[in-house]
């Protein structure tokens, strides 16, 4: 066998896969939050050749948030027929059973991480990002082969690695402060630097155990990833347009609100637009399609 030190492409290699096998054993030390139950038994139902929506509508009925959070979801405007949704059960027909499945496993998010201090505007941020990334998909047509409902998805579950580091690592609000105003080193090296982790690698070990796409997880691990936007990566067309479109909504809104200001979009804004072709001349039209009125 060729003597590794002979050769730097295998070697490069075999640090990488010790890197990747020393972040596995550390992410189970971590502990993943587990599939919520309830994505379980609506998995179960839906897989039936006829699902009760009867008992989809009462076994939705018993948690109160999940309940409200399926409404709004349904009425909002990227779903909305214009006719407002009063009930669970409409609630369902309007929205589809897989996606049901995607929206409360996005909505159980922020009940497994209750135990996490001071998120309410971490939640808050996701949601708004989902919502606009939804408009976003709507606004910009089909030509770019994802779904209003598969962006939403995929802005909910982007950043859910960050709640995952913050108990077991007090340091982390402070890593978070210095990532967000890194210029030029990528946010997630600058996590791994400093703790040897990094959300993204957590955010798609969880979208892996709740059992959501593929693309939606690839989307994930890599979302800081300029390479992944550039097609430097084995990835699909997909993958890179979710990260784009969630790119775009979130610099849409910092622009808008001038609240959670960070340096990403400029290292990843010139991809992101080449990723979705669009130029900087189209995003005012965009951003007043797009962003609540709310939102401000």
């Amino acid at each position: 066998m060729e003597d590794l030190q002979h050769n730097p492409a295998d070697r490069q290699k075999t640090t990488a896969d010790a890197v990747e096998s020393r972040m596995k054993i550390e992410l189970r030390d971590i502990g993943i939050p587990p599939r919520p139950t309830i994505l379980v038994q609506i998995e179960q139902e839906t897989a039936k050749d006829n699902p009760d929506f009867l008992f989809l509508a009462k076994l939705l009925g018993q948690d109160v948030a999940l309940s409200a959070g399926v409404i709004k979801v349904a009425n909002s405007p990227f779903f909305s027929f214009g006719k407002k949704v009063p009930t669970v059960q409409e609630a369902l027909l309007v929205l589809g059973l897989k996606q049901v499945l995607r929206t409360i496993a996005g909505l159980s998010l922020q009940q497994v991480f209750k135990h996490v201090p001071n998120m309410d505007r971490f939640w808050d941020a996701s949601a708004t990002t989902a919502e606009v990334s939804a408009m976003l998909v709507k606004e910009i047509g089909n030509g770019i082969g994802i779904r209003p409902e598969d962006a939403h998805t995929f802005a909910l579950f982007r950043d859910s690695g960050i709640p995952m580091l913050m108990i077991p690592f007090p340091e982390y609000r402070d890593v978070l402060t210095k990532a967000n105003q890194e210029e030029t080193v990528s946010f997630t090296d600058m996590e791994e630097q400093a703790i040897g982790l990094n959300h993204a690698l957590l955010g798609a070990q969880l979208a892996e155990d709740w059992l959501l796409p593929e693309e939606t997880c690839q989307a994930i691990r890599h979302h800081h990833d300029r390479a992944t936007l550039e097609g430097g990566l084995d990835l699909t067309d997909r993958t890179r347009h979710l990260i784009a479109v969630a790119q775009l909504a979130e610099y849409l809104i910092q622009q808008k609100t001038a609240q959670s200001q960070d340096c990403e979009w400029k290292k990843l804004g010139d991809a992101s637009l080449a990723c979705l072709k669009l130029t900087p001349e189209q995003l005012p039209e965009l951003a007043q399609a797009c962003l609540p009125e709310t939102t401000g």
